[in-house]
């Protein structure tokens, strides 16, 4: 028996019993229902569950967006007409005025002075006419008789047209100084706020004269209605002419809603009620204007804002999450199941955002099983399982979210 062990060494008896044991382990696994994994089960380890829903359908309008700035219909810099020291003013600082309110006040008296000087002027203007009036008419008695030259008679005439010219003049000159004395009272112009003053009391107030280069004392804006002012582009503008005729192109009255800048929604109303007549040849753009009321006076002129404005007429379309569109490159593509699991990604043309929900254009028919959560877990080709969801617009509950795989055993 020495020899038989000897002619097998220890280290081929160690691998033959590793064998003996696990072909037994084999054996009794077959025999216990270990099996290999049944198909069932690897479909389900490779089948990640998404959630799926059809395109809703919805009837919407395109808009399109600018950015604008708010400014006032009236915009006056108030500046003296006459020459003066000022002597009182009647606002505060930044309150609220009316057409007419009076502003400031010029020293009056030196213009007091010169209406006073006019109407003498005018006293003896009028004086110089009666005169030279009933020398005329007795001239031309004494004509009559021929008791008067006829060159003395046309001189009595020519004295007679001076003197009436003379109280013309007069009466202009008065009229001078009364228009110098009213505007030695500044008076609002316009309705509206008005700035902070540019000048104190006592300060010499210089008039511009038709040059407009006077001392400037404040400005006012108006305040209600406002216009709020964009540029369009040119490709706008012709979809904007397409849109809504040439009729409202030329004279455009289109309900349009604009917000400010911290706002989320379109609180506020307006109508588009100018586009300019050329569009400019650096920019490529044209100007135009929304009127809008501004009655409780919280949008300040020179706010900047954004605007919508309807781009196409009301339209049936179909309405997709806009998380569930992908970037394939320069595609915009969307992710459907088939009937039986396949995910297969069809490209889209998108329109606008309405509520969170995007419009689809082309690419769909409205009969696909669109994936609306998941997409992490899809991949074009593979296999999922589908489960049913909805597409809410915003502010509507979400649909829920696909459970987690099965954790492997």
């Amino acid at each position: 028996m020495a020899q038989d062990a000897r002619k097998f060494p220890l280290p081929l008896l160690l691998v033959a019993a590793v064998i003996v044991l696990g072909v037994a382990a084999g054996i009794y696994s077959f025999k216990s229902g270990g099996g290999p994994a049944s198909s069932s089960q690897v479909q389900g380890a490779g089948a990640p569950p998404v959630t799926v829903a059809q395109p809703a359908r919805r009837e919407i309008t395109d808009w399109s967006e600018f950015t604008g700035q708010f400014t006032p219909v009236d915009f006056v810099e108030v500046r003296a007409r006459v020459s003066g020291y000022l002597t009182e003013i009647h606002f505060t600082d930044g309150q609220f005025v009316n057409k007419g309110d009076l502003l400031f006040v010029i020293d009056p008296r030196p213009f007091e002075i010169a209406l006073a000087s006019a109407r003498a002027r005018l006293t003896q203007a009028d004086s110089s006419r009666d005169l030279a009036s009933r020398q005329l008419g007795r001239a031309g008695e004494l004509q009559k008789r021929e008791f008067l030259a006829q060159s003395t008679l046309d001189q009595r005439e020519a004295e007679a047209r001076n003197a009436g010219a003379g109280t013309t003049a007069a009466q202009a000159a008065v009229r001078d100084a009364q228009l110098n004395l009213e505007f030695t009272r500044i008076v609002a112009p316009v309705s509206g706020r008005i700035s902070a003053r540019q000048i104190s009391v006592g300060n010499l107030v210089t008039a511009g004269g038709s040059s407009g280069s006077g001392t400037l004392l404040t400005t006012i804006v108006s305040q209600d209605p406002l216009y709020f002012s964009f540029d369009m582009s040119e490709s706008d503008f012709l979809n904007f002419k397409r849109t809504h005729g040439q009729a409202n192109a030329a004279n455009p009255d289109v309900p349009v809603s604009l917000r400010l800048m911290d706002e989320p929604g379109w609180p506020h109303d307006g109508k588009l009620t100018f586009l300019d007549n050329q569009v400019d040849r650096n920019s490529g753009t044209i100007r135009a204007r929304v009127t809008l009321p501004n009655g409780d006076n919280f949008i300040a002129p020179g706010s900047f804002g954004r605007v919508r404005m309807p781009a196409s007429v009301p339209y049936q379309a179909l309405m997709i999450p806009d998380a569930s569109i992908m970037t394939d490159q320069s595609r915009k593509i969307v992710l459907t199941v088939a009937p039986d699991g396949t995910v297969v990604p069809k490209p889209v043309e998108l329109g606008s955002l309405t509520d969170g929900l995007r419009a689809v254009r082309s690419g769909l028919s409205g009969d696909e099983q669109i994936i609306i959560n998941g997409l992490m877990r899809a991949r074009p080709g593979a296999k999922v399982t589908p489960q049913p969801g909805n597409i809410e617009a915003a502010g509507a509950p979400a649909a829920p979210a696909a459970p987690a795989a099965p954790a492997a055993k």
